[in-house]
């Protein structure tokens, strides 16, 4: 094999310093330098990611990548890491920053998963340019319990995909006729504003409760499709009172922000559920809105909190809990959700 340092000016090294004795060292050739460098990143962007997340040291030179890794365990990592993302761009799958730290989780817990399978697995597809799917582990896990159960619990913090993903396997399985409605709902709870000061009728008073529903709707099928949806009943979003009396059945339903309901509500809800239907519950038992004096006094008249510890052992119902690390949104949020966790009355 060539000096890849022959002839030209050796680029910086991405990564923390490694000591000789115990490194270990790879050469890897990629036989498209086209996709290499899409592997690689914008100016070895997803190399030094990689070097970051890993401990690892990388170097490349045209479509050939060098690795220097602490132990023979890293380098496994990351060569395995490389070959997977690498092997998943020839078949068109895209590799974001996203996906490096998706597919470094699944490998550093299971290494002999296959990342490329895990990445191509769509939820649902918006356009040829934009597919839908699991970004962690535990994502990966909820779209699991989906699949798999008629009733699924997901607990966490903001922007770890519980709400949003859920619309998008309720859609996927609408589309399929798996199910012949999807009904969102939320109760409407003032975070901080006052229900009764907000313009307009009572439709118009709640309707600012229910838009992160139709935000996520809108992202994935355009208006009109919505707007014709919603027309003939096949969408239906209304505040949770609206599901007293009823039983739905072949419905894809979500509750969301079901941190904010009673535990009456809770139990009024749970018990709508019809034959052929589903059901997926969200919410972030931090952020819960009802009044009470302290935060404790909030968590005892939470529905979520009371389902949570009534329903644990059935075994017919999923229950999930995201965490910090799985915030998918701008980095800054997952770690202003860590600090928000850490500042407890014992820490001040």
């Amino acid at each position: 094999m060539p000096d890849m340092k022959r002839d030209r000016q050796p680029a910086p090294r991405m990564g923390p310093p490694v000591d000789p004795a115990e490194a270990a060292n790879a050469l890897l050739e990629f036989d498209d330098p086209d996709l290499a460098n899409q592997l690689f990143g914008p100016h070895n962007t997803n190399l030094a990611q990689i070097a970051g997340r890993s401990g690892a040291r990388l170097d490349s030179r045209g479509a050939t990548v060098s690795v220097s890794a602490p132990d023979s365990r890293t380098m496994d990592l990351v060569r395995a890491l490389l070959r997977q993302l690498y092997s998943g761009l020839k078949k068109g799958t895209e590799v974001t920053a996203q996906d490096i730290d998706y597919a470094l989780g699944v490998l550093k817990e299971e290494p002999g998963t296959d990342v490329t399978a895990a990445l191509s697995d769509a939820v649902f597809t918006v356009s040829p340019r934009k597919t839908i799917r699991p970004k962690t582990l535990n994502q990966r896990e909820y779209l699991n319990l989906m699949r798999a159960r008629d009733m699924v619990f997901a607990v966490g913090p903001a922007g770890t995909g519980k709400t949003y993903l859920a619309v998008a396997v309720a859609l996927s399985m609408l589309l399929a006729r798996r199910v012949k409605r999807l009904i969102l709902t939320r109760p409407a709870v003032e975070a901080g504003e006052k229900l009764g000061f907000l313009p307009g009728d009572l439709a118009e008073k709640i309707n600012p409760y229910l838009r992160p529903l139709y935000d996520a709707l809108h992202d994935m099928l355009d208006f009109q499709k919505v707007a014709d949806m919603l027309e003939a009943g096949v969408i239906e979003i209304a505040p949770l009172a609206f599901m007293r009396g009823r039983t739905l059945n072949d419905a894809f339903i979500i509750l969301d922000e079901a941190q904010n309901t009673t535990p009456e509500q809770m139990k009024m809800f749970l018990t709508r559920l019809g034959f052929g239907s589903r059901a997926v519950i969200t919410g972030d038992v931090t952020q819960i809105d009802l009044p009470a004096h302290t935060m404790q006094d909030a968590r005892s008249r939470s529905g979520l909190v009371h389902a949570l510890r009534v329903l644990d052992g059935i075994k017919d119902i999923g229950i999930l809990h995201f965490h910090e690390h799985d915030v998918i949104r701008h980095p800054l949020v997952g770690q202003i959700v860590k600090a928000y966790e850490l500042d407890t009355p014992d820490a001040r």
